[in-house]
């Protein structure tokens, strides 16, 4: 009897359980005539008086939507005590308008002990505004196992703001099955977990993935979103992904976008853009843009610029900043402008920073800076590291350096390398060594060199051997100067090629002092010709030498000049003797103007 009038107010709910695709295929036809069998064995107690045939009957007849017909069975079999019979004539009178009257026959059904018949009265004063009435009713029900008493209950006390009895509640009718307190119990410890230490935080959220995933099995497609985006996050793209199809499937259009993103990151564009396609119809701002960019790389800008508006359409004002860097990347400034402050006047602090950007190059530096100023207020990385140059340009170094410090601070690489170079002109070698590591760390090779002279300048003296042959050992500071050069820096180049000659390895020693010529290193060139001298190729040391001399070497010069006299060509001699006396540096000076002059005494001879 119970239970057939709890499946009518579920009927009068909307809830139904849907049949799982795994299941049998079902004899329909059978059924119905099963079913007609049925009502004529209940009409016909019915009509001999039984009075569970009339509140079964009319449960019967409501649930096929007769409610002419059921009417007067559920009136007979309430006049006769039937509990489950009261509760089904107030959702017939529900469903009819009279919601008063309905709420009478719901109160007699829940004082008899009916938990649906308490659920529906306290959804009845919810509606009205009757809270503590409401909460009076649910509570009856949820404490006798009404899954949607439970989830009404939770949902009120929610709304009251009493969040520690509302998850009680909603943890109540999860366990239960209910997917939507599932769901909402899930979002609660996500919640909660973001206001939590690292491990209490990650036991709230493994318990919410949980939730999500009972949620998203029994059909609930934002829980299946979520659950996608925590396994999308640990990695799992597999399964993320098929929680993902699942919920764009029914419809979530971000997860559609979702999706597509997934499928561009494993290289498959062209899924990407029918997912994208599919959400950005429906709306979602994000799918269009990735669409724009997806067309914008394919150098398709007008339908990239259709989906960029598109995407401002849908209120998603990155459409703006994206159509800004479009037209900026065609070198059409004034509309790339105009898109520009569009979204920097929304708060865009990335197209604040391009904006800037945009007016400084074209020399107004006064309408820059306010617009740097808001982008890194805002927390734009780039913008903060674009502050401190323009302070360093107008010689404000006090400015500067906090700018960059504040940019380092967020991870930017070269504002740390600027912090750690500000710190060692002040001495404060310790926080500069803090600042190059951190640069260094994240790629700088200027940040590796710098580093690298840090740690050489405090290196202590190699011990002897016993024998009184040096020890060679690799340090810290090796290893930087190594990393710099493999990044192109030519100055770690040289140094590493000089660490290498110290340890007679001659061979290394070449490989890099000419990669660092080659590059146009005049010490690299200069140190490449003493090393092939000294090994008897001295015709292409001299060869290396002329590109060093040329490039303002003084030493080179000096070593051409003294080639040039050994064999006797005297005037070319002289002529890289002066040059190497202009070059300098002094000791090279004094040398070379005394064989300037030998030479000079020598062709007057």
């Amino acid at each position: 009897m119970d239970v057939m009038g709890d499946k009518a107010t579920l009927f009068g709910t909307g809830r139904f359980v849907k049949s799982s695709a795994q299941e049998e295929p079902r004899d329909e036809t059978g059924e119905a005539a099963d079913e007609a069998a049925e009502e004529l064995r209940r009409r016909l107690a019915a009509e001999a008086g039984d009075v569970e045939a009339m509140s079964v009957l009319g449960a019967m007849l409501l649930r096929r939507g007769d409610l002419d017909g059921a009417e007067p069975h559920l009136r007979a079999a309430t006049a006769a005590g039937d509990r489950a019979a009261a509760n089904n004539l107030g959702v017939l009178l529900h469903q009819r308008g009279y919601a008063d009257e309905a709420a009478g026959w719901w109160r007699i059904a829940a004082v008899a002990g009916s938990t649906a018949a308490a659920h529906a009265l306290g959804r009845y004063h919810r509606e009205r505004g009757d809270e503590p009435a409401a909460e009076y009713w649910l509570r009856q029900s949820a404490e006798q196992g009404h899954t949607l008493g439970a989830y009404a209950l939770a949902d009120l006390l929610e709304h009251r703001g009493d969040t520690a009895r509302a998850e009680r509640w909603m943890r109540a009718a999860a366990e239960r099955g209910h997917r939507e307190g599932a769901y909402r119990l899930a979002r609660a410890l996500d919640r909660e977990a973001a206001r939590e230490s690292d491990d209490a935080a990650a036991a709230l959220v493994r318990e919410a993935e949980q939730w999500y995933r009972q949620a998203a099995a029994r059909g609930h497609r934002r829980a299946a979103l979520h659950l996608g985006t925590i396994l999308e996050r640990r990695g799992e793209l597999k399964e993320a992904g098929r929680w993902y199809l699942t919920s764009a499937k029914d419809g979530e259009t971000r997860a559609a976008c979702a999706l597509g993103f997934l499928l561009r990151d494993a290289g498959d564009t062209e899924n990407a853009a029918v997912w994208w396609l599919r959400a950005a119809q429906d709306g979602d701002g994000n799918a269009a843009n990735a669409l724009g960019a997806l067309h914008a790389e394919r150098g398709e800008t007008q339908t990239a610029e259709r989906w960029y508006r598109a995407a401002m359409d849908a209120g998603d004002i990155n459409g703006a900043y994206n159509l800004g860097l479009l037209c900026a990347d065609q070198g059409r400034t004034g509309p790339a402008e105009q898109w520009y402050r569009r979204a920097a006047y929304a708060g865009h602090r990335e197209a604040a920073n391009a904006l800037a950007i945009l007016l400084l190059r074209a020399g107004d530096e006064t309408g820059a800076e306010p617009w740097f100023s808001k982008a890194a207020e805002t927390g734009s990385v780039d913008a903060a590291f674009n502050l401190g140059i323009l302070h360093a340009g107008r010689g404000e170094e006090r400015s500067a350096l906090r700018w960059y410090e504040r940019a380092a601070a967020a991870g930017h690489m070269e504002a740390a390398l600027q912090v750690g170079m500000a710190r060692l002109r002040e001495g404060e070698e310790g926080e500069a060594e803090r600042f190059l590591r951190c640069a260094a760390g994240g790629g700088s090779a200027e940040a590796a060199y710098r580093l690298a002279t840090v740690l050489d300048a405090r290196r202590p003296p190699e011990p002897a051997h016993e024998l009184g042959e040096p020890v060679n050992r690799r340090s810290e500071c090796e290893e930087w100067y190594e990393r710099a050069a493999s990044q192109g820096h030519r100055r770690a180049q040289v140094r590493v090629g000089m660490l290498a000659a110290a340890r007679g390895d001659v061979v290394e020693a070449a490989r890099w002092y000419r990669e660092a010529a080659e590059a146009g290193s005049r010490n690299g060139a200069f140190n490449l010709g003493l090393l092939l001298a000294r090994e008897g190729s001295e015709p292409e040391a001299v060869v290396w030498w002329t590109r060093a001399a040329d490039a303002g070497h003084g030493r080179a010069a000096l070593r051409l000049a003294l080639v040039c006299a050994r064999r006797g060509e005297l005037a070319e001699g002289q002529r890289w003797a002066e040059r190497a006396a202009a070059l300098g540096p002094p000791a090279v000076t004094e040398r070379a103007a005394r064989l300037r002059d030998a030479l000079r005494e020598e062709l007057s001879a």
